[in-house]
């Protein structure tokens, strides 16, 4: 058809391909007839079948950079979407160097690379992916319990800056200690404190102490669940002067952004955990990791780099 003088609109018409695939198809498959570059379509072919039998040869990572990166990060707890989704943010015009989440996951899972075990990198550590499930809390009478229902919009939509959802981790029953975490909602910044006792006077003591050193604009409330730990939360309201809301009973996806910040910790600390051979400085090497991910939700900026960037802001106005 070029031979006849088609332009290359008139060949993807009556192919029913796109103007550029019919180019690119014509630009790979040149030769030189002495004279000028021609399209030859028996190169073409031989081309198409020495492709088509390497297929399934080709390495699933585009290069060793790639590669050296996707496994790095895999091993500091990265996911494989939000390494895919930092890369674009990184690199959006150099191919390169970027790759899609799907092709993170089936290199992950090809028979081939399984001596590799890189699915225990993965931040819920499983050999096959599955859904997550919701986790219920305790009930119990609190007293001056504000519903969630009567939070405003604006802290339910994320539209405003230091709200909290918080909630206790638990370590080996035996002990009775744990850790207790509070998310921020808008930046997804994780806080974590270790307790001794899960109870209202250790709780309350390692909230004041996180959210004491912060400006009054980036600690306006917090949502809590029905925990025993939770009994004294009027002390924030008397010291911090910080609202607290509590969740529907069995309800813990009303503090989601929490309990899905407490999987990762978990992926480091794992059920039963001995509490009590960990550091807090320990803790805060975790912490620091799991903040300094990026997150899709956060256009692939880190919490750490979102709360830093509110934080200022608090600075400035004041």
């Amino acid at each position: 058809m070029l031979a006849q003088g088609k332009k290359v609109r008139e060949i993807g018409r009556y192919l029913c391909r796109s103007p550029s695939t019919i180019s690119d198809e014509i630009a790979r498959n040149q030769v030189w007839n002495g004279e000028r570059f021609i399209y030859d379509a028996i190169v073409a072919q031989e081309e198409y079948e020495t492709r088509k039998s390497k297929a399934g040869k080709r390495a699933q990572l585009k290069n060793q950079w790639l590669y050296q990166y996707t496994v790095d990060h895999l091993q500091l707890g990265w996911s494989p979407e939000q390494i895919s989704g930092r890369l674009k943010r990184e690199h959006p015009l150099i191919k390169s160097r970027t790759v899609g989440m799907e092709t993170i996951y089936r290199y992950i899972y090809d028979p081939k690379n399984k001596d590799y075990a890189l699915w225990e990198y993965l931040p819920r550590g499983q050999k096959k992916r599955r859904k997550q499930k919701g986790r219920s809390v305790h009930t119990s009478h609190i007293k001056a319990r504000i519903s969630i229902s009567k939070r405003l919009s604006k802290v339910n939509n994320r539209k405003e800056f230091g709200h909290y959802e918080g909630d206790t981790v638990e370590g080996r029953r035996s002990i009775g200690d744990g850790i207790h975490t509070e998310v921020e909602r808008v930046s997804r910044m994780l806080f974590a404190k270790k307790i001794d006792k899960i109870n209202s006077e250790e709780a309350i003591k390692v909230q004041i102490k996180i959210f004491g050193h912060l400006p009054k604009q980036a600690r306006r409330s917090v949502t809590l669940d029905n925990g025993r730990e939770n009994h004294l939360h009027m002390q924030l309201t008397e010291v911090l002067q910080m609202s607290t809301y509590f969740c529907h009973p069995y309800a813990s996806y009303e503090r989601g952004t929490n309990e899905n910040t407490n999987g990762l910790l978990r992926r480091y600390l794992p059920k039963q955990t001995n509490f009590s051979t960990l550091t807090q400085e320990e803790l805060d090497e975790i912490v620091l990791e799991i903040n300094t991910r990026p997150k899709k939700v956060l256009k692939y900026q880190t919490p750490l780099e979102v709360f830093t960037s509110y934080l200022i802001n608090c600075s400035d106005s004041t």
